[in-house]
């Protein structure tokens, strides 16, 4: 697949960089082929800022009809170009083809879940006589330019939904896609700017942790949002915490857990945790990491998720002789990352069933097996701590349901978990006490709905969830109270000679 990074998006057109720093990028299932080059251009950090700028002065009083008549449009391109956006993200990540093109559906469909579910939480409010005489209204105003840091794992899909809950709210956006995967968040703009988006509305930077850093405390932008690592999100904090005029969403990641305690379909439990584990190579923010099991179930569901997980198909996620389960990772950071916690995991006690190993496929890229570990008894706590972004999952044994949920409480993020039971007063008791931003009930914990806020707590995430709640991050809140008929009286006010 030819492709060519055309430089940066601003005034409603590219711009080339003038630089000699350039971004290479490979195919992680291919290493013999170079993908892209790219350019970055710090000059033209403020120029895209001045873009967004003047844009949003034309934009914010741009008709919501209107808005919706330009995303609807964007729709459509995305539609007829879903086959070019799924090949780019299977060759930038690595994943493969059916779930890419499942990714680039997504992002068509967020058009509609944003005009008929997000929209409806910002329209204007009116209280009929709020005080005596006087109807209370609640008016939502947009913020300004706004900043959309994209991950590698989900390139199109993630950033694509904050992108467009800030533009139908009325803001102008700025998009910093992550270095991994610039192509496919071209392809985004390519989208807009056929969709015929006003110049300023739609702006795109490429670059490296320095354009994030200046974009981020640049004084012109007003909303911040960013999904990716805690470690990133901790610095986008401390560079913005005093500035009270931005708006920061941050969506970081997860070590999660399941707790499977009772079932009464092991098939469907195994199922859902081979997706929770595995899927995208395991480079989800929602993966399970970490299988809590009733210590008499223990021996026999992990001898099941043993069997199932030899039969994982690892390949190619374009030429493959049928489609895989699980491509390469995204390149050696991810790679190396991995075999690290494979030795890290085994240092706390842990029995290798599928140790993470390089796999050799033909294709010369960061192939790698499924890693499968159990425990005979809890490690220590420094094991729940670091995140794992990769296809590697631990099976501990619990005898006691409040040790479980302890245990399941013991990292320091709270993204997602899950509890396998036929017993609705455990449940009750375990979505009262899990600290975690999204709980499911026999079901894994990847596979959110866009209908629903995604985000977390503690580690994970700042109280600003995504998804269909990513709307209220995109606004201001205005409270004013209104009359017509102007009926004050002097004589009403007390202490007046």
């Amino acid at each position: 697949m030819k492709m060519t990074i055309r430089g940066d998006y601003f005034d409603g057109e590219y711009h080339s960089p003038k630089s000699d720093e350039v971004i290479n990028k490979k195919a992680p299932s291919e290493l013999n082929i170079e993908l892209w080059q790219a350019h970055v251009d710090y000059s033209h950090i403020d120029q895209v800022v001045q873009s967004a700028s003047s844009g949003y002065k034309k934009w914010r009083l741009t008709s919501l009809d209107e808005r919706i008549s330009l995303l609807n449009k964007y729709k459509e391109i995305v539609l007829s170009k879903k086959d070019e956006i799924a090949h780019a993200i299977a060759w930038e990540t690595g994943k493969p083809l059916w779930e890419t093109f499942t990714e680039a559906a997504a992002v068509a469909a967020k058009v509609d879940v944003t005009i008929n579910e997000s929209l409806k939480r910002i329209q204007t409010q009116t209280i009929n006589e709020v005080l005596p005489n006087l109807d209370g209204h609640v008016y939502f105003k947009p913020l300004g330019p706004t900043l959309i840091i994209g991950p590698y794992n989900f390139p199109c899909h993630l950033a694509n939904g904050q992108i467009l809950s800030s533009l139908i709210a009325g803001n102008t956006i700025i998009f910093k896609p992550s270095e991994k995967t610039i192509f496919s968040s071209q392809l985004l703009i390519d989208c807009f700017h056929e969709a015929g988006f006003p110049a300023g509305v739609i702006n795109f930077i490429n670059g490296s942790a320095k354009t994030s850093s200046d974009l981020v405390s640049h004084p012109s932008i007003k909303g911040v949002f960013f999904t990716g690592s805690y470690g990133v999100g901790r610095k986008i904090l401390e560079a913005t915490h005093t500035d009270m005029s931005k708006m920061v969403a941050l969506e970081m990641g997860g070590r999660n857990s399941t707790i499977i305690n009772d079932y009464n379909d092991e098939e469907h439990v195994i199922s859902e945790l081979i997706r929770s584990a595995y899927l995208s190579t395991g480079q989800r923010c929602t993966s399970t990491s970490i299988v809590f099991v009733k210590n008499s179930l223990f021996d026999k569901v992990t001898d099941e998720f043993h069997k199932i997980s030899q039969k994982i198909l690892v390949d190619h996620p374009v030429k493959f002789k049928a489609d895989p389960f699980m491509g390469p990772l995204v390149d050696d950071i991810a790679f190396k990352a991995n075999k690290n916690f494979h030795e890290f995991t085994l240092k706390h006690g842990a029995q290798a069933l599928i140790p993470f190993e390089s796999l050799d496929i033909g294709y010369e890229g960061y192939y790698a097996s499924p890693g499968l570990y159990k425990f005979e008894k809890t490690p220590e706590k420094s094991f729940f701590e670091p995140e794992i972004f990769g296809p590697q999952i631990s099976f501990i044994p619990y005898d006691d349901f409040d040790q479980a949920i302890e245990l399941a409480n013991a990292t320091p993020y709270g993204l997602a978990a899950s509890l396998f039971t036929q017993d609705p007063k455990l449940y009750q008791v375990a979505y009262r006490d899990i600290e975690a931003g999204i709980f499911n009930l026999n079901r894994s914990t990847v596979g959110a709905s866009s209908k629903l806020p995604f985000g977390g707590v503690k580690n994970s995430g700042n109280f600003r969830p995504a998804a269909v709640s990513m709307i209220d991050h995109c606004v201001s809140t205005m409270a004013s109270l209104e009359t017509m008929s102007g009926n004050s009286k002097l004589e009403t006010i007390k202490g007046l000679k």
